[in-house]
């Protein structure tokens, strides 16, 4: 599905509506000039329970890359006993190819925490720290000027919320990372924002019963969050009105979604579209893409975030929705930023690129993160170089296959990164990896 008019970026200039040179940072005066933190007012004026149920109908679900309903999320809260209550804000964005946070917090960070204070007031949560990535230094200075800005116009602070239209005060804090990967899980987020080694928890409990400093705490993504006011303004039957259903009969696919492509087209950059567009539209449109890099044949297509896997030749027209998972093999829509690759790329590179990312990623907890990555990526190389055996290949499928949270070996899903990435790229250009085994040991061969 494509718009007619964007609705995230409406304050962005972003192709098809506008050329994105034309991106200035928008002050928090200029934001509330254009209609900015209205949707807040209007939350104000609503019973908090009244606005979680709104978030709730409109089925928004997570931008960050598991997709869990963020009602149902915000439902999972406990009821107020005096003591206090987080909202923990992911802009780690460390997913390899993933960077449409980031034009969020550049030009339009008070659409971000004009979200979070509404959903602060919506269940309660009386202090906020946005978690950005080591590596956003600048973006961590255009967020902190924001969220002063925020504070100078009273949207936080001791008086209240907008100064004072209401008794509840939350108090919003820039926490920025030290630069790891697995601080983008929600957890490992939590225990880095207490000044902890970004070690995942066990989970259960799970953070909305026990989270930052063992207080109930919500973690929403960027996006999600710049999701709400324009939820609130406009209603959840319009947001409802973008997306599509499920065609096999999973919850269904919502809203608006910023897409970010690279790799291998003519134009790439961060395109907003309603969930379900199509990746080959999306790429061979003109408004869009412009096309492959210089009129080659598409290939591949990572299609959110190196972890999800790949789509090979045959899924060009995949939609980008929430489905995308359980139809074309792969472990879902993820952060929904599609890698493309041209017909001359290396697949087997791409794996071992992939594996040596995810091995020095793994934060050592789980043996078979720690170990595992460090084998497929061995075993990788030696495909790469052409010293591996036939046996070797299904040693790198097996490895791989046993890593992770869905074999039920690893406490967060790191692994399953490693694993879907590698496993996926194996099994749908095998032939590849095939081709790199040495001829004196391949299969029928006499040894």
């Amino acid at each position: 599905m494509f718009l007619s008019e964007p609705v995230l970026t409406k304050r962005i200039p972003t192709w098809p509506w506008a050329d994105p040179t034309e991106r200035t940072l928008i002050s928090g005066g200029q934001y509330t000039k254009t209609g900015g933190y209205e949707a807040l007012r209007a939350a104000l004026a609503m019973d908090p329970a009244d606005v979680v149920q709104v978030v709730k109908d409109s089925q928004l679900r997570g931008r960050g890359g598991a997709g869990f309903p963020c009602g149902m999320k915000w439902g999972f809260l406990p009821e107020v006993d005096g003591g206090r209550r987080y909202l923990a804000i992911n802009c780690d964005e460390a997913e390899p190819g993933t960077f449409k946070d980031r034009l969020l917090v550049d030009y339009d960070p008070h659409q971000v925490l004009e979200g979070i204070a509404i959903a602060c007031w919506a269940c309660k949560l009386d202090t906020a720290f946005f978690f950005i990535r080591g590596e956003y230094r600048h973006q961590a200075k255009v967020m902190e000027q924001a969220i002063q800005e925020a504070y100078e116009m009273g949207i936080f602070g001791p008086k209240g919320l907008m100064g004072g239209a209401t008794d509840f005060a939350v108090e919003c804090h820039l926490h920025r990372g030290a630069g790891a990967y697995i601080c983008g899980e929600e957890t490992g987020l939590l225990e880095a924002i207490e000044g902890k080694r970004g070690w995942p928890r066990l989970k259960p409990p799970f953070p909305a019963i026990k989270g930052l400093f063992g207080r109930p705490t919500i973690v929403n993504n960027v996006e999600t969050l710049a999701a709400i006011p324009h939820i609130i303004e406009r209603g959840a039957a319009w947001w409802t009105g973008i997306g599509c259903e499920s065609t096999i009969g999973q919850p269904p696919s919502y809203g608006t979604k910023l897409i970010g492509v690279s790799g291998h087209v003519n134009r790439p950059g961060v395109f907003e579209v309603g969930l379900g567009a199509r990746i080959d539209q999306l790429i061979e449109r003109d408004d869009y893409c412009q096309g492959m890099k210089g009129g080659r044949a598409y290939k591949a297509c990572i299609p959110g975030g190196v972890s999800m896997g790949i789509l090979d030749q045959s899924e060009y027209a995949a939609e980008l929705d929430f489905d995308i998972g359980r139809k074309y093999g792969i472990m879902g829509l993820g952060t929904a930023c599609p890698t493309m690759f041209d017909e001359g790329t290396d697949m087997v590179m791409v794996a071992r690129n992939i594996a040596r990312f995810f091995m020095n990623e793994s934060c050592g907890q789980c043996t078979p993160c720690r170990e595992g990555s460090q084998w497929v990526y061995k075993l990788l190389v030696k495909l790469e170089q052409g010293h591996a055996k036939a046996h070797d290949l299904d040693l790198l499928t097996e490895v791989a296959g046993s890593m992770g949270t869905m074999p039920g070996t690893t406490i967060c899903g790191l692994a399953d990164g490693t694993n879907w990435a590698v496993s996926t790229i194996v099994k749908k250009f095998r032939s590849e990896f095939e081709a790199r085994i040495r001829p004196s040991t391949a299969v029928g061969a006499t040894t």
